[in-house]
C-alpha cells in the first residue's frame, strides 16, 4: 500500500498503459466505488472520499480512482486526438475488466460525469449508483470558455506556494471563501514535483481538444444519455458558483429523474471538492444503490 492506496497499472487497447489507485479491499461484499476527474484533473481529486469509503468501520469497501491518459501517472497519448471522450470511456472499461468490477457506483467530476453517462448507456449493468459533480446533460459554453483560458497555457510556478497563487487569481471568483492551504492543496493536483521542479499533471496537449470546440456552434444536448440513468439512483452536484452547470439544468434533471437527490455546494463553483458534509452524502446514496433490488 502506499498512502492508503495500491498502485493498478493496466494497458489500454492501443498498448498505453493507464494508473488507477486501488483503495480498500479487492474482495468483500460491498459494492465497489469508481471515480472519474475532470478534464485536467487526476485520481489524486478523489483521496479524501476514497480514504473514507475504503476505511469505512461498518462497512468498508472498494474504491478506484482513475487517471485518464494524459493526466496523472498514466501515459501521455502521442497523438492528442485520443485525448477523447469515447477513447476514455474504452480506457475506463479496460480499467474496469482488468480489476474486476462488474458493477459499482460511479463518481464523475464533470468530463467524469460524461463518461459516467456514456456507461450508463452502453453497459447499463455496470451502474448501480452515479454521482454526477457539476455536470449534467446542459453544459454552459460560459464555463467551457474560462477552462479553455487556462488548461495548457498556466505560467510556470516555482513552488507549490506560489502554483496556488496562480490558481487563486484564475478561480477566485468560483471559489472566494478558499484558504491558502486550499489553494495549495488544488495546486497538488494540478502540478508535481520533481528534479527540475515543478511539472503539471496532464499533457500540455490537452488544450488542443478545447481550441477544437467551435463555442459558435450549439453545444451537444446530451438529456439521452442522461435519461438512461434512470434506472439507478443518481446525486447531482452543482457548485452555487458554477459557469458550466446551470441551477436551471439542475432543476431539470430533478424532474426528470424520480430517484434524484440535488445539492447545491455554496461559496464553490467548478467542481465543488468531496469532503465533510459531501462525503456524508455520497455515503448516503452508495447506501441506497445497495439497498435497491
Amino acid at each position: 500500500m502506499n498512502g492508503g492506496f495500491r498502485d493498478f497499472f493496466v494497458s489500454a487497447a492501443d498498448g498505453l498503459r493507464l494508473y488507477a489507485r486501488d483503495y480498500g479491499p479487492e474482495i468483500g461484499g460491498a459494492l465497489p466505488v469508481v471515480c472519474l476527474p475532470g478534464l485536467a484533473r487526476t485520481s489524486g481529486d478523489f483521496h479524501e472520499l476514497a480514504e473514507a469509503l475504503s476505511r469505512d468501520e461498518a462497512r468498508p469497501r472498494r474504491v478506484l480512482s482513475l487517471d485518464y491518459r494524459g493526466r496523472g501517472r498514466s501515459d501521455w497519448d502521442e497523438d492528442w486526438r485520443n485525448y477523447d471522450v469515447r477513447i476514455e470511456l474504452n480506457d475506463t472499461l479496460q480499467v474496469l475488466t482488468a480489476a474486476g468490477i462488474d458493477q459499482a457506483v460511479f463518481v464523475g467530476t464533470s468530463r467524469g460525469g460524461l463518461i459516467t453517462m456514456a456507461l450508463g448507456a452502453i453497459r447499463p449493468t455496470l451502474l448501480r449508483g452515479a454521482v454526477l459533480n457539476d455536470v449534467g446533460p446542459v453544459i454552459d459554453g460560459k464555463g467551457l470558455v474560462r477552462i479553455r483560458s487556462y488548461v495548457g497555457k498556466l505560467p510556470q510556478p516555482r513552488t507549490m506556494q506560489e502554483a496556488g497563487q496562480i490558481l487563486k487569481r484564475i478561480s477566485d471568483a468560483q471559489f472566494p471563501r478558499f484558504t491558502e492551504e486550499q489553494w495549495e492543496k488544488l495546486a497538488r493536483g494540478t502540478w508535481h514535483e520533481n528534479g527540475d521542479g515543478l511539472r503539471l499533471n496532464y499533457d500540455p496537449k490537452l488544450m488542443k481538444t478545447l481550441e477544437a470546440i467551435d463555442l459558435e456552434m450549439p453545444l451537444p444536448i446530451l438529456w439521452p444519455l442522461f435519461e438512461g440513468l434512470a434506472p439507478v439512483p443518481v446525486l447531482a452536484v452543482r457548485g452555487g458558483n458554477s459557469d458550466l452547470l446551470s441551477a436551471e439544468t439542475l432543476r431539470a434533471m430533478q424532474e426528470k429523474h424520480p430517484r434524484l437527490t440535488a445539492i447545491t455546494v455554496p461559496d464553490q463553483g467548478h467542481a465543488p471538492a468531496f469532503e465533510g458534509d459531501l462525503i456524508e452524502a455520497v455515503r448516503r446514496l452508495i447506501a441506497e444503490a445497495e439497498s435497491a433490488t
